[in-house]
């Protein structure tokens, strides 16, 4: 079974975004890709049926500043969820070093505090191919619009739990 194969015994999520309201953080830096997620997001927020209407987008400077503003999206208390875009090219300094790893943590510790999910659709690259390639239109792979999916699966998952 190759990486991207799914086991037909594992069940896939019935997405049903229906009155969840969204928040997208979105990072300027490397925004010829950014655009790109965004609209993965867009797409994957209305296929799981979320109205445009109950989503928010933002726009930070770039993939350090997300998790701070997901986290306060988060505690803010108006959203359900939260979902994180941005792209880290690797280049010849050691940004790239200090940013991924800063930025991928720092959305996990929000999520995990907050209790509210946040989508994890930051791209690490090592060039701007992987990016691209990563970030497709319509029928092909795009980062941003698995992140919508996994954070309506996880917000319904979170509420049917929190209802038990």
């Amino acid at each position: 079974m190759g990486v991207d194969e799914r086991d037909p015994r594992v069940p896939e999520p019935e997405l049903d975004g229906k009155g969840l309201r969204v928040a997208v953080v979105c990072g300027r830096f490397n925004s010829h890709v950014t655009l790109r997620l965004l609209d993965g997001v867009r797409r994957g927020l209305d296929s799981a049926g979320v109205p445009p209407a109950d989503v928010e987008e933002v726009w930070v400077a770039g993939a350090f500043e997300i998790p701070l503003v997901a986290k306060t999206y988060a505690e803010v208390g108006k959203v359900d969820a939260v979902v994180a875009i941005g792209a880290v090219i690797r280049g010849e300094t050691a940004h790239f070093d200090f940013v991924a790893g800063q930025c991928a943590q720092g959305i996990q510790q929000a999520g995990l505090e907050t209790g509210v999910p946040i989508g994890f659709g930051v791209l690490t690259t090592e060039d701007l191919d992987q990016a691209l390639a990563r970030s497709e239109g319509p029928g092909g792979h795009n980062v941003g619009e698995d992140a919508a999916h996994t954070v309506v699966e996880v917000a319904t998952l979170l509420t049917s739990l929190r209802r038990r």
